[in-house]
């Protein structure tokens, strides 16, 4: 099976350019990519509540906000991940 072909990669500073985060001038750090899915995990964006269960970490349990995948369509790149790496 054939990879499909992601216009963002890992590293790459991009700004979100419709969604709930699409301001215009945020802009996050590449965390992740899946290209099955089409998705990319962003660093600061698309914020969602995670519950936790009762555990010895975190004995009463609770709520986070973590990041969730979003689509790679409603990205922008900004600065690519080689030229990231320079500056």
């Amino acid at each position: 099976m054939k990879k499909p072909k992601m216009h963002v990669r890992r590293d790459d500073i991009v700004r979100a350019i419709s969604g709930e985060d699409a301001d215009g001038k945020k802009t996050g750090k590449v965390l992740r990519v899946y290209p099955k899915t089409g998705r990319v995990l962003v660093e600061g964006f698309n914020f969602v509540k995670k519950h936790l269960r009762k555990s010895q970490d975190n004995p009463n349990g609770g709520i986070v906000e973590r990041e969730a995948p979003m689509a790679a369509s409603n990205l922008a790149v900004v600065t690519p991940a080689k030229k990231a790496e320079k500056e």
